[in-house]
């Protein structure tokens, strides 16, 4: 089984909590023996992958399958044309890792999502742009790792795709079973 989930803002990718009061998976009803593939963190939403299938979580996350990852990332600041060449170009040191070369565009509007709860936090004097970034590799935190080192934070992140599986057929807080012709897209690179 693999099932595909639209993880809310404030949701921890594990089924105990680490404090009191935390929501995590435990919370949204999955059937029993599923676990996460991959991670988003607390902070983070979109689509999140889990499974009761062994082997799965490897075979999806092994650099040698370089599938595609889709991200809209929010960001402090309007990222000029040298940073976005700096994301693309790839190579980028974090936490001891060189960043591959990835997919970086800004939007030219905003893209049409759910708010955020609590909102992202508004400053006057600083605007805000949206990126949509397209990775093969998922380290730890990257895509906020990789804005902030080329100067513009990310404010708010969302994953949207995995290979060819978007999350805009999963409502917020919601998840489904995959069928087959949906998992066939999650290894589609297009």
């Amino acid at each position: 089984m693999v099932i595909g989930f639209h993880k809310p803002y404030g949701v921890l990718c594990q089924f105990t909590p680490d404090q009191v009061d935390q929501r995590t998976l435990a919370d949204f009803g999955f059937p029993a023996e599923v676990y996460p593939v991959g991670r988003l963190d607390m902070d983070s939403e979109g689509l999140l992958l889990l499974s009761d299938e062994p082997g799965f979580n490897n075979r999806l996350l092994e650099p040698k399958t370089a599938h595609p990852r889709t991200y809209l990332t929010q960001v402090e600041g309007v990222p000029t044309d040298e940073a976005l060449d700096q994301l693309r170009r790839g190579g980028l040191v974090i936490q001891g890792h060189r960043t591959l070369p990835c997919a970086a565009r800004v939007l030219t509007t905003a893209p049409d999502v759910e708010p955020r709860n609590p909102p992202v936090r508004f400053r006057q004097s600083i605007p805000t742009a949206w990126l949509e970034l397209r990775l093969i590799e998922g380290k730890n935190r990257q895509v906020r790792r990789m804005t902030a080192a080329v100067g513009f934070p990310t404010l708010r992140l969302i994953r949207t795709a995995i290979g060819q599986l978007a999350l805009e057929e999963i409502p917020l807080g919601t998840w489904q079973e995959l069928t087959p012709e949906k998992i066939r897209r999650i290894w589609q690179k297009r």
